[in-house]
């Protein structure tokens, strides 16, 4: 149970939980361990969430569509990392992406009822869960103030910080440059010089079709407020 335990420690949303407590959750709430291979379903865009899944081992890619699917925005999570957590409750409670597996995947599901049951039974789970929805609220009302007068960079890492979570790595917005500079009500030569300024300042690279983020965290300390300084 020992390595059961720090890994269910390492977990976003458990952090800060006894052992004794760990033990006695585990004992009273169905924990289901699920292996996926590489390139498997885990979640599908749309799909109602019923439960919340935890990457325990290997990791999983994340990919948000937008409805006529010429946006995408892809990420990486590895373990430990919980995916799509803010969607469990709430007016949409369906997956707001197709998620696969990375290799040999180990993901821990707990259905709703029962996590909702853990949230109210302990003020750690609670607090945890309540932190990371206030952090992105929060991040909301920096990206409204990025987007009504922000500069552009600004404007891009807000759409990267919302369409993504606080581990993601490997981040890649697949879209074609005349759709963002329409996105952004900006003319091309104004899109590509903020590109090439977030390219040189080492936070992105990008292709006419790709954006790649180098760094989620780095980008993010454009706006005002850091997210992650939580």
């Amino acid at each position: 149970m020992d390595s059961m335990y720090e890994i269910l420690m390492s977990l976003p949303l458990l952090n800060g939980v006894s052992r004794a407590r760990i033990l006695e959750i585990v004992g009273k709430t169905k924990f289901h361990f699920l292996k996926y291979l590489d390139g498997q379903q885990i979640a599908r865009e749309g799909e109602p969430c019923t439960h919340i899944r935890f990457v325990l081992s290997g990791g999983v890619r994340s990919t948000i569509t937008n409805g006529d699917r010429r946006f995408k925005v892809a990420q990486t999570l590895n373990a430990p990392s919980v995916i799509s957590p803010e969607f469990l409750f709430g007016r949409s409670p369906y997956s707001p992406a197709d998620v696969v597996a990375i290799g040999p995947t180990g993901i821990l599901q707990i259905a709703k009822s029962d996590y909702l049951t853990m949230l109210t039974s302990d003020e750690i789970f609670m607090f945890n869960y309540l932190n990371l929805l206030s952090s992105s609220s929060q991040r909301s009302v920096e990206g409204i103030l990025a987007l009504t007068n922000g500069s552009l960079e600004e404007r891009i890492a807000y759409w990267i910080a919302a369409l993504t979570q606080r581990d993601g790595v490997d981040i890649v917005m697949q879209c074609r440059q005349r759709d963002l500079y329409s996105l952004f009500g900006v003319q091309r030569s104004s899109l590509v010089a903020a590109l090439d300024h977030l390219k040189e300042e080492g936070y992105i690279d990008y292709t006419p079709s790709e954006i790649m983020v180098k760094s989620r965290s780095k980008l993010l300390g454009l706006l005002s407020h850091n997210e992650d300084e939580d």
